[in-house]
């Protein structure tokens, strides 16, 4: 099967560069202690390789037409090898988890290999306490939470038993040749004049179809983006990036966001960037950076997906983006959420939804896909007009399962943008919020200060409730 890759999904594929992967990460721990059996790389493929189905893409990758007439296909790769994608590895003893965070920054630096399904999943191995993780990278352009979800979506079961699937009859095809390519790529623009028009351009600057063509999900952005008249403030979280990264992560408990909720009647959304303000203005001012009252981060919120009915989270059917400008110089924790929720509700007269019901809809861990969403949407924004990214992913409340392993933890790893020396992802699980913190290596090596802070800032905030 040949589909033409959309223009969004082009414009993720040629962009990428060695020192900014577009790949959507996540972390999830596991653990094996008392499972029956256990977690282990062969059981691994074998649920993977069950699941495959329900994600065709990722049997499928990327081939170039020739002299370049016309956007990039999807072709069934025709020498897929699941353990190529698949892979296995250990950490040195006592398997810390500042070790682990440390290879997930390694496993998080290196560019996905283009002439193969552009995903990997890594089994680690050896942490302590019985646990084990599995880190799944895959890029931007193959999930868009419609016709194509992430892995990591499909992989969980909410009991121990893995759900019964129909049997998989995928053979691997013959790919096309070039010239297969290239009569199609040539019949489809006979066809579509327009895309005429798309390939001159793209030839001569392949930015403007970043914007210009990436259709009505970036539609639906870019009147946000025109409504900014002045760029981000000048901030050290914009700078030119390396190819490495750092990670670290945060763990919360749920209760304490729905205290602050019920204290000050605002959402759970707000509470949450409450606390990341806080957080980033801790961080701020460890740097010796001035703040003045008026001083401000702007962050790209692409989602807002937490839908409240009494103590239940769940994704909603739409997605959107906007802008926010979150006040890092106000000291007073409660002045800094009010002006979030001012923010966020003058946002939500404004904004415009994507839909996803193929996401909504299908069971598994939708955290996963909704975060590859947030973070396409977030790429259509000019980097000129944010300091920052965070997505934002409610997940389940209760357990959810790898191939009968239960899964302790699940923690977002959101690219850098360009330019961009951090990023933020947050999903909420099983009572929990967690916090991915993915920076470059040399921009941020204090990356594990803003993490401290996170945990500061929610302490202000809970004694703002007394």
């Amino acid at each position: 099967m040949i589909t033409r890759l959309t223009p969004q999904d082009a414009s993720f594929f040629r962009l990428e560069s060695s020192s900014n992967p577009i790949h959507i990460g996540a972390l999830a721990i596991v653990r094996n202690a008392d499972q029956q059996p256990g977690m282990d790389y062969d059981r691994l493929v074998d649920l993977v390789e069950s699941r495959l189905a329900l994600v065709p893409r990722y049997r499928r990758k990327v081939r170039e037409i020739p002299f370049a007439l016309g956007r990039p296909v999807w072709v069934e790769d025709s020498r897929f090898d699941i353990t190529y994608h698949i892979r296995r590895s250990a950490l040195p003893h006592p398997g810390t988890d500042e070790q682990l965070h440390e290879l997930v920054a390694r496993l998080a630096s290196r560019p996905l290999d283009q002439t193969r399904p552009l995903w990997e999943m890594y089994l680690i191995e050896g942490l302590t306490g019985g646990r084990s993780a599995i880190f799944t990278k895959t890029h931007s352009a193959l999930v868009d939470g419609d016709s194509a979800l992430e892995i990591g979506h499909v992989i969980l079961d909410a009991s121990e038993a893995p759900r019964g699937l129909a049997d998989d009859a995928w053979v691997a095809p013959r790919e096309p040749r070039d010239t297969e390519l290239l009569i199609g790529a040539l019949t489809h623009l006979v066809a579509q004049p327009r895309e005429a028009l798309e390939v001159a351009r793209d030839a001569s600057a392949d930015a403007f179809a970043m914007v210009a063509a990436a259709g009505k999900a970036v539609d639906s952005v870019i009147s946000a983006v025109r409504a900014v008249t002045t760029g981000a403030p000048d901030s050290p979280l914009n700078t030119k990036t390396s190819r490495n990264r750092r990670f670290d992560v945060v763990r919360s408990d749920l209760e304490d966001y729905r205290t602050i909720r019920k204290r000050f009647d605002c959402s759970i959304n707000d509470a949450i960037l409450a606390v990341v303000t806080g957080a980033l203005r801790n961080w701020l001012l460890s740097r010796g950076e001035a703040l003045t009252e008026s001083s401000t981060v702007r962050a790209v919120v692409p989602m807002s997906v937490y839908l409240e009915g009494g103590d239940e989270l769940k994704p909603a059917s739409e997605v959107s983006s906007f802008l926010i400008d979150l006040p890092v110089g106000e000291p007073n924790p409660v002045m800094r959420l009010s002006h979030i929720a001012h923010a966020t509700e003058a946002n939500g007269k404004h904004r415009r939804g994507v839909r996803a019901r193929t996401l909504v809809h299908m069971a598994g861990f939708a955290p996963a896909s909704l975060h590859a969403m947030s973070v396409r949407a977030a790429s259509t924004f000019a980097e000129h007009t944010f300091n920052l990214v965070i997505t934002n992913a409610p997940g389940p409340q209760t357990p959810m399962f790898i191939g009968g392993a239960r899964m302790l933890e699940m923690y977002p790893v959101s690219p850098l943008l360009r330019n961009q020396a951090s990023s933020i992802g947050i999903t909420s699980y099983d009572g929990h919020v967690f916090y991915g913190l993915n920076a470059d290596r040399d921009a941020m090596a204090d990356i594990g200060v803003l993490a401290a802070a996170v945990h500061e800032s929610m302490e202000e905030m809970l004694g703002a409730c007394v």
